[in-house]
């Protein structure tokens, strides 16, 4: 999974960053620091973040429940894959 991030040599507006903040919210770590932990704790919070967006599209009738389903399996793959990759 990656972040999401700016076009290379673009300056992002106040306005820009402001609204990446409230599509992409991100909280504090507090569990046990390690990169590791730290970057699993990134990617669970990214898909997170990506399942409230499929299934508020699912509800609003934008997206068909079995696409949604397989949307959020590929996403839990891809986060499996990622914490055995960080050996948690």
């Amino acid at each position: 999974m990656r972040q999401g991030g700016t076009m290379a040599g673009s300056n992002p507006s106040s306005d820009d960053q402001d609204l990446h903040r409230l599509l992409f919210p991100k909280s504090r770590y507090y569990g046990e620091f390690s990169p590791q932990h730290l970057t699993f704790n990134a990617n669970l919070q990214e898909f997170a973040n990506r399942v409230n967006y499929i299934s508020c599209l699912n509800t609003g009738g934008k997206l068909s429940s079995e696409d949604a389903y397989q949307q959020i399996r590929g996403l839990y793959q891809q986060l499996k894959q990622s914490k055995q990759g960080l050996g948690i």
